[in-house]
């Protein structure tokens, strides 16, 4: 069975919107696309190798696949990026049905996308890769199909833009399987699935009049 890992570059209020450059994303008048680059670093880029240094295939929203089709067929064959999202197979969500995918290796996952996620998932083979992918992302949180969660969080508030968790993230509990910090304050950090979300308390075992009174004000 393979696993469903989330690779995601985030403010430090949640926006993943146009990590890349200026014009890659500026949709509802995103005005700080590339906001990624001044704070990537050397221990970033290393970070971002071990995320592809295991067999891996990409599954993408349609919007990030264009992006990335129309960049890393096209960087130099000395970026060894470019080459291994060449080579390895890419699923690609899109709600339209006449959309043709034609990068190499690249598979459309039809239209019922979630359906087919699930049997991906079944299958043998190497694990799926999300990058970007915010509205293909709520939807698999949404269904809890994600298993890890690699969030590389930047020291910048942007205020507005497409976030990675939504209100429609199914609740679950995670534990920090690692996490290490760049030269320019990068929170790099590894999330594993840890089963439901488990609450408790606080409150005194014998509730103050005062608490009394503040739980009947909330109803």
């Amino acid at each position: 069975m393979r696993k469903i890992n989330v690779g995601a570059f985030v403010s430090l209020d949640g926006v993943m919107q146009a990590p890349g450059g200026p014009l890659e994303d500026p949709i509802g008048g995103f005005k700080f696309g590339g906001w990624v680059a001044p704070l990537f670093d050397e221990k970033g880029g290393a970070a971002v190798g071990e995320m592809f240094a295991k067999p891996f295939d990409l599954l993408l929203g349609r919007k990030t696949y264009d992006i990335f089709a129309a960049h890393w067929p096209y960087v130099e064959k000395d970026d060894p990026i470019g080459p291994l999202f060449d080579r390895i197979n890419k699923y690609v969500a899109t709600r339209n049905p006449a959309f043709r995918a034609t990068w190499q290796n690249s598979h459309v996952l039809g239209a019922d996308a979630i359906a087919a996620v699930r049997a991906l998932k079944n299958e043998d083979g190497p694990d799926l890769l999300t990058q970007g992918s915010t509205e293909f992302l709520k939807a698999l949180f949404e269904n809890d199909l994600v298993d890890e969660i690699n969030v590389f969080t930047f020291p910048v508030i942007l205020g507005k833009g497409k976030r990675l968790f939504g209100d429609t993230a199914f609740p679950r509990a995670l534990t920090l399987v690692d996490s290490r910090t760049s030269d320019t304050g990068v929170v790099i950090s590894k999330y594993a699935r840890a089963g439901e979300v488990t609450t408790g308390s606080f409150e005194f075992d014998t509730p103050t009049d005062a608490e009394l009174k503040r739980r009947r004000n909330l109803t």
